[in-house]
């Protein structure tokens, strides 16, 4: 089996081969390919890519390469963890966001638009590849804005299979679990456990946990309730909490907390894209020590955490058709009752070779779902911007979104997202 990596120079790309050597009894890998458009990240991270494999008896081939095609031609799955742009244009996200009085972050705001007109036009050209060379093959989307290139995939690339991946379910499931353990006192299998979440990616709320098919929630609501009470300085106002009766995924304190967000960033610099960018220069000098043939403790710094697992195990489930359940974004197709059935929604989703189906689950209460819409009213128009170079739809989207400008700062906000990432833009014409 054939898997095609596209932005394999990433310095995530060594823990993402970890989790196949830790699944080579379950995935039939023989060939993992890494594709990136930098030739010098790629002898960076793909040699240190293969010292691993090699250090495990070499069960895959890692193979590299600039070309796309040659990456997808013939493979079972296709994953997306591209960056267009790399990371100074993450950096020129987040200080778009600060210019104009405005939240800048990755993937939400104007900064999260920014990096989906840069990113769904290259990720709509992996899905032709893809249908021109790898029939079939599944497209398992890390790329963020997740939920949004995800929607684009769903609109405008239909015939090819796509799933979109984010790890803050499976942090939270995992968080959960530890202190469910700790009250125990005995281990609980994460296979025995399940996160009710649904949501738009980046915007969810997680509303029940059940382990071997018990609902534990009210135990689990009530102790992450207990213990922010008991916190001086909490990350969620306690009667926020109590008043929703869920947890939200943690990205919605940009729009819960908005002005402390905004505070925040008056300590910049460092941006958290200078933060990293910091942390990928130490990640890749010591990826280049021909000595390592594990992935470094300082990998922990750069984010991440159970992307590997998040990735592999998905992967296993469709490979194997296991029916095992995982969040994943997908259109729900009429599993959230009275919701469009074409929207892209975060979620459980039943995973085996037949595809992935969402699980029938009960609509979000009139507080969230408000917001929700909004988004999502932002994240198609935004798509439509993105696919046809459509300034008015750009416009529009920026209009309907929670954290975007006022109407008479559109303009000015849209000049200089459209004129600092024009190198990035050819189907627009500033």
């Amino acid at each position: 089996m054939k898997v095609a990596v596209i932005g394999g120079g990433s310095t995530y790309t060594p823990e993402l081969v970890n989790g196949f050597l830790a699944r080579v009894d379950q995935l039939s890998v023989t060939e993992l390919w890494l594709m990136d458009i930098s030739q010098p990240r790629l002898d960076v991270v793909g040699g240190f890519a293969q010292r691993m494999v090699a250090a495990q008896g070499a069960p895959f081939a890692v193979r590299t390469t600039t070309d796309a095609h040659a990456a997808i031609d013939g493979a079972s799955y296709v994953i997306t963890q591209l960056r267009v742009g790399g990371m100074e244009a993450r950096r020129g996200d987040e200080y778009l966001g600060k210019r104009h009085g405005l939240i800048g972050q990755e993937t939400t705001g104007v900064g999260g638009m920014a990096k989906a007109l840069r990113t769904i036009p290259v990720v709509l050209d992996i899905a032709a590849e893809m249908r021109a060379s790898a029939p079939g093959a599944l497209l398992v989307n890390f790329a963020n804005p997740s939920g949004l290139v995800t929607e684009a995939l769903a609109r405008y690339a239909p015939d090819v299979a796509a799933a979109g991946l984010c790890n803050v379910a499976i942090n939270v499931k995992m968080d959960i679990l530890a202190g469910l353990e700790k009250r125990w006192g005995r281990p609980v299998g994460a296979h025995d456990a399940h996160l009710d979440t649904l949501g738009l990616n980046h915007l969810s709320w997680h509303r029940g946990f059940t382990v071997n098919g018990e609902d534990v929630w009210p135990e689990v609501f009530g102790a992450y309730l207990e213990a922010l009470r008991a916190e001086n300085s909490p990350e969620w106002d306690p009667a926020l909490i109590e008043a929703l009766g869920m947890m939200p995924n943690y990205y919605l304190q940009y729009f819960y907390y908005t002005g402390r967000k905004l505070a925040a960033q008056d300590g910049w610099p460092p941006s958290r894209a200078e933060q990293v960018m910091a942390i990928e220069g130490d990640l890749l000098a010591e990826y280049a020590d021909p000595a390592l043939t594990a992935p470094p403790e300082d990998l922990m710094k750069r984010g991440g955490a159970y992307y590997s697992t998040v990735a592999t195990q998905l992967l296993n489930a469709h490979h194997n058709d296991l029916g095992e359940i995982h969040v994943v974004n997908v259109p729900h197709r009429g599993a959230v009752a009275g919701w469009p059935a074409d929207w892209v929604l975060e979620m459980p989703c039943r995973v085996g070779r037949a595809g992935i189906t969402p699980l029938p689950v009960a609509p979000l209460p009139s507080a969230c779902f408000g917001l929700l819409a909004a988004v999502k009213a932002y994240e198609v128009l935004t798509v439509e911007a993105a696919v046809h170079g459509d300034r008015r739809a750009a416009y529009q989207a920026l209009l309907v979104h929670p954290l975007g400008p006022q109407a008479d700062r559109i303009e000015a906000v849209l000049d200089d997202m459209l004129a600092t990432n024009a190198a990035y833009l050819p189907a627009w014409t500033v």
